[in-house]
C-alpha cells in the first residue's frame, strides 16, 4: 500500500490483530520494510503491526535532500494520521532510532513508548567525514560499492558464514536502496545530536543492542539509558548492528516483554 503524507507517496504494510494496540517499526539505513520479517509473526498474534519503507527507501518516494530529523519525523506522523491511529508502540533501529528520539522530543502525544534498537543520540564530530566518504563512495561508484564493508558492520562473520541467504537477502536490500535516499538520510545521522536533550524524554523506554556492535556500540545505548528516566537496556548476545535479524529470537523475546508491560491485556494471543 502507499499513501501521500509530508509531500511524498509512502509505502507501509499494516496488518496483525484487529482492535488491538499499533506497533510501528522503523527500519535502519540502507534497508526496507522487510528488514523486520522476522519480528512479523510473533509481534502480528498479539498487535496491530505498522511497518513502512523510509523516504528514500524501497517503494516510498526518494525526493533529493538533504533530510533532517524534523522531516522524518514528520513523515512518520504523517502516516499515523492518515491512517487514523492516534498512539502507537514505536519501534526503530538504528536510523529508526534516532526518529524515535526525534518523535519523542518533539511528537510524544503520537507514542505510548520508545524501543530504541542499535542506535545512538550523537554523531561525533570525528564520524562526519566518514559519513562523507561513505555518501561520496556510494554517488561515484554505487551502492553496490558499500555492501561488503556494510554486511561486515551488520552481521558477525559467524552469522553472515551460517546464514548466507539471509545476508545476500539484506544485501540485496543495500544495493537497491536509491541514492538520493541514502546520501539524504546519511546527512541526517551525520548531524545528530539529540543526547542533551532526552532529559525530556517522559515515555516508557527499552534500548536493544547487540554486545559486539561497531556503529552504535552499547556505550552509546548506555549513554541513552542514563538520560531518559526508567529506560531499560537488553544487550544481545553474539550480534552486531542488525541484531533482530542476527539474534531474532531474543529480541523478539525481549521487545515483546517491554510491551506486554505497556499493554498487559494484549500479552497472549
Amino acid at each position: 500500500m502507499k499513501i501521500h503524507v509530508n509531500g511524498i507517496n509512502v509505502h507501509y504494510e499494516y496488518t496483525g490483530r484487529k482492535n488491538a494496540p499499533v506497533v510501528m517499526l522503523c527500519h535502519s539505513l540502507s534497508a526496507t520494510l522487510a528488514m523486520w520479517d522476522a519480528q512479523m509473526a510473533a509481534l502480528s498474534e498479539r498487535y496491530q503491526v505498522l511497518r513502512y519503507d523510509l523516504r528514500g527507501h524501497g517503494e516510498s518516494d526518494a525526493p533529493s535532500g538533504p533530510y533532517d530529523f524534523d522531516m522524518l519525523a514528520g513523515d512518520a506522523v504523517g502516516l499515523l494520521r492518515a491512517l487514523n491511529i492516534a498512539r502507537c508502540h514505536f519501534v526503530g533501529l538504528s536510523i529508526g532510532g534516532m526518529i524515535g528520539q526525534a518523535l519523542a522530543l518533539n511528537r510524544e502525544q503520537e507514542i505510548a513508548s520508545l524501543a530504541l534498537c542499535a542506535t545512538t543520540s550523537r554523531m561525533p564530530i570525528e564520524m562526519q567525514p566518514v559519513w562523507d566518504e561513505r555518501i561520496r563512495g556510494a554517488m561515484e561508484n554505487g551502492m553496490a560499492s558499500l555492501k561488503t564493508g556494510t554486511l561486515e558492520r551488520w552481521f558477525t562473520a559467524g552469522f553472515r558464514a551460517r546464514q548466507p541467504s539471509e545476508v545476500a537477502r539484506v544485501g540485496r536490500m543495500i544495493e537497491m536502496t536509491p541514492m538520493p535516499g541514502y546520501a539524504g538520510c546519511a546527512q541526517a545521522i551525520k548531524m545528530l545530536n539529540f543526547t542533551d536533550q532526552l532529559l525530556r524524554i517522559n515515555l516508557p523506554t527499552l534500548l536493544i543492542v547487540g554486545c559486539d556492535d561497531p556503529g552504535t556500540p552499547v556505550a552509546a545505548s548506555q549513554a541513552i539509558q542514563r538520560e531518559i528516566n526508567g529506560a531499560q537496556l537488553s544487550v544481545l548476545d553474539d550480534a552486531m548492528h542488525i541484531c533482530n535479524i542476527e539474534q531474532a529470537e531474543g529480541f523478539n523475546r525481549a521487545l515483546l516483554d517491554f510491551l506486554a508491560e505497556q499493554e498487559p491485556r494484549h500479552s497472549l494471543p
